[in-house]
């Protein structure tokens, strides 16, 4: 009996780990069960390859622990679009139109991942008009936030990029784990150009650099350079 209500008690659990999502809210309870109970969930450790541009898509994606990018390639250069942390979902351009995927996804970090086939996917849009119009809405807005990247890429100036990306990235006043090149993959820019503007920040005491952890000096300051 102690048993049977712990394995009911890790359901409801990872039952509410899908409820966290804004996808899936309001689902009836018993709905959400069903998905958790037929959906995987399986680990994969940093590096892990999920799809590529082009390939076709089966499942859509959960990201439940972790944390996952989605990026393409320019030659050698990597454009993040985005930087999951849970509870998110990626693969959507799968699921939706042509079904095929334009960007990749890897695993940034050990995660732990629940995938939905396709086949769950269509039963549940079918009776739940409305995660359709959410699923299409989030397609949408990681469309427009990529045409605003690029408009930013091509129009904004280096150090009001960065000052407003440290800021983003911040816990407190320290930036942690972060490298000079993952920062040049978030701006679209060389790594040389992100060092240089790091640099720049550093001079005028805005900033500390230490080994993978950036401090702010003066909250303010770099504030008012995000704005500039």
């Amino acid at each position: 009996m102690a048993q049977l209500k712990a394995r009911s008690s890790a359901s409801l659990l990872e039952a509410a780990s899908l409820s966290a999502l804004d996808l899936f809210t309001e689902l009836p309870p018993a709905d959400l069960r069903a998905l958790e109970e037929s959906s995987e969930i399986e680990s994969f450790d940093t590096g892990h390859v999920f799809f590529r541009p082009g390939e076709r898509g089966e499942v859509l994606f959960i990201l439940e622990k972790g944390r996952v990018q989605t990026f393409r390639m320019s030659g050698d250069k990597k454009l993040i679009i985005a930087d999951l942390k849970p509870p998110a979902v990626f693969g959507e351009m799968g699921c939706v139109g042509q079904c095929m995927y334009h960007c990749c996804a890897q695993t940034v970090e050990p995660s732990r991942i629940r995938t939905i086939s396709s086949k769950q996917l269509e039963t549940l849009l079918q009776r739940f008009p409305l995660i359709t119009r959410r699923l299409l809405n989030l397609v949408s807005e990681r469309f427009v936030q990529v045409l605003l990247d690029l408009e930013s890429t091509s129009f904004q100036q280096l150090i009001p990029r960065l000052a407003t990306l440290l800021l983003s990235r911040s816990e407190g006043d320290c930036i942690r784990g972060v490298t000079h090149k993952e920062l040049a993959e978030h701006l679209h820019v060389y790594r040389e150009s992100a060092t240089a503007a790091l640099g720049e920040l550093r001079k005028a005491e805005i900033i500390a650099i230490d080994r993978k952890q950036i401090r702010i000096l003066n909250r303010k300051r770099l504030e008012r350079a995000a704005r500039e």
